[in-house]
């Protein structure tokens, strides 16, 4: 029986639980991280965190060792274009920060996906999944089933925007509450008021779809709030 990857469980509705852990995290410090609970993916960052490559190489291959994937949210909204390159390093899934723009998306598909669904490029050891799978075509097709593709949401416009945005490749909209709460206080008059009429309007416009919406709510004693309003991901902090 083929094994049901990541990205299959995600697409299904099934409540899938990520773990913040620190980029430059030991060995043993991750995996004291994901001892504390039944964790999908552990989750770390560059957009707020000092990153060079090599330190994402030891993460991944600390996850790798562990059994767990990793998801790695990249520097900025521009460097959609450095996906491919990220990915060569070893993250199974991609998050893209302060997503607007439905260029953005596309770059973003463009150079996560193999051809011919997308254009990135063939190479790297250190990817997720090559062992046992170095044929070109082999991996290709693999990585185009197995990859995850997440868009941050983290303003109105892009909130209003979710069916525009919500291509063929992308498989989850996560949340960012923090800057969102800064464009719904700089728009008083906006419908929506609140980091969960937001969701919850999201979740409308992907009603019928297998696109899922991550939320990062940092605390797990919400997990049943947001799971009840039909959030199927959550991104926590470790449990004390």
């Amino acid at each position: 029986m083929t094994k049901v990857n990541l990205k299959q469980r995600m697409k299904s509705g099934e409540i899938l639980i990520g773990v913040s852990v620190p980029i430059n995290a030991s060995l043993n410090e991750m995996e004291e991280i994901i001892s504390k609970d039944e964790y999908a993916f552990v989750s770390t960052d560059s957009q707020h965190n000092a990153f060079n490559e090599e330190t994402l190489v030891n993460f991944c291959q600390h996850a790798k060792k562990l059994g767990i994937p990793t998801q790695f949210r990249i520097k900025h909204t521009r460097e959609t274009y450095l996906i491919g390159n990220i990915l060569d390093l070893g993250p199974l899934a991609i998050e893209v920060p302060q997503v607007e723009d439905i260029e953005t998306v596309k770059e973003a598909v463009n150079y996560f996906y193999y051809p011919q669904k997308g254009i990135r490029s063939v190479g790297g050891v250190e990817r997720y999944g090559v062992e046992g799978r170095s044929g070109r075509v082999e991996y290709g097709d693999w990585w185009n089933k197995t990859g995850i593709l997440c868009l941050q949401m983290e303003s109105l416009r892009a909130v209003t925007s979710v069916k525009q945005l919500s291509i063929e490749g992308v498989d989850c909209l996560t949340w960012g509450p923090n800057d969102l709460m800064y464009d719904i206080e700089a728009h008083p008059k906006h419908p929506l008021q609140t980091i969960d009429e937001c969701v919850k309007h999201a979740l409308e416009q992907l009603e019928g779809t297998d696109i899922r919406i991550s939320f990062r709510s940092y605390d797990y004693k919400l997990r049943e709030k947001y799971i009840d309003m039909g959030v199927t991901v959550l991104m926590e902090l470790p449990k004390e």
